[in-house]
């Protein structure tokens, strides 16, 4: 007989995060591909399956092809997962906006229409409890050989596969334009809460020479630029708000002098968006490097994790992207 499960879905567990790392470290590791998309616990006992994201909000009405979770896991009464949810774009490839679709819901009548809108993949990297045992102390290893024994696998259902070799990894999905990958030591055990160097992540970031059409303030010291591009016709599109970078305290605070002899009253930009709210209007003349996470800019989208690397003063941007 299984024993009582130790969790309670009233205190969820909080989940093992990476830390960032600019390079692959050396000895005996597993990567995997940094899948871009919503972090989520399944728990299940018996006829009950709950999910939680990793700030433990309650998720499970969301995705409720999950919820039979003996069509896809062998366990015999008991299981706890963990994963990443993931919803695929137009281009085929994991898409944070879409997968926002489906967890942004927040009224339960429109999830019926949504799932079959966003089909969703429930990508699975490790096991933390099955069957009255804890397995977030065994070796990482170990724990994947066991959910590559559990996890029957399908499009809703996948197991993050590990990789030996770190560098082939991170060119391909570098190449393939992906998040990037996961460094995990493959004795590694799992702590509950913890964020520490067993786990690291290595990113892929984009940059782009963005224009300036404007700005906010907090207690009159500019806090964020509103950043866009140019079409080959002369159109300026906004792409995203920037608050955060590598400029100094004292270069935020010198912004507004910059501004003054450039501003305008009224939006440079050709379409109004509610992320332009409360901003100051300059002329589209400044220019800085944004570095960025993810930029769907074919499907209209601004930038995600957008951060200012560089100011690079009035040198012209050429167009980004043609019109037809």
């Amino acid at each position: 007989m299984a024993k009582a499960l130790p969790w309670s879905v009233d205190q969820p567990i909080e989940p093992f995060e990476p830390i960032a790392a600019e390079q692959l470290p050396e000895g005996n590791w597993l990567y995997q591909i940094k899948w871009d998309g919503v972090r989520m616990l399944l728990y299940a006992d018996g006829d009950r399956c709950e999910l939680f994201n990793r700030h433990g909000n309650h998720r499970t009405a969301l995705y409720p092809e999950l919820l039979d979770w003996r069509s896809y896991c062998s366990a015999s009464s008991s299981i706890l997962l963990d994963g990443e949810i993931i919803a695929l774009g137009a281009d085929g490839k994991p898409s944070f906006h879409e997968v926002m679709r489906r967890d942004g819901i927040r009224r339960t009548d429109r999830v019926k229409q949504a799932a079959r809108e966003v089909p969703i993949t429930y990508m699975v990297f490790d096991l933390l409890y099955c069957d009255g045992e804890w397995w977030n102390n065994k070796p990482l290893a170990e724990r994947t050989r066991k959910l590559e024994e559990l996890l029957h696998t399908s499009r809703l259902v996948q197991l993050v596969p590990s990789y030996p070799d770190g560098v082939a990894l991170l060119q391909v999905t570098k190449a393939q334009s992906l998040e990037g990958i996961v460094a995990k030591q493959a004795d590694s055990t799992y702590s509950f809460g913890g964020k520490d160097g067993r786990w690291l992540k290595i990113k892929h970031w984009g940059d782009v020479i963005a224009t300036i059409g404007g700005y906010t303030t907090n207690a009159g010291i500019v806090n964020a630029l509103v950043a866009g591009v140019f079409d080959d016709k002369g159109g300026f599109h906004f792409i995203g708000k920037v608050g955060t970078g590598r400029l100094k305290r004292s270069e935020w605070a010198a912004l507004a002098d910059v501004f003054a002899p450039i501003r305008r009253s009224t939006s440079p930009f050709i379409a109004y968006h509610r992320d332009m709210a409360g901003a100051n209007w300059v002329e589209p003349l400044l220019t800085m490097r944004v570095q960025y996470a993810e930029w769907r800019w074919q499907e209209g989208r601004q930038l995600r994790q957008p951060m200012i690397e560089a100011l690079l003063g009035t040198t012209p941007a050429p167009p980004f992207f043609t019109t037809t």
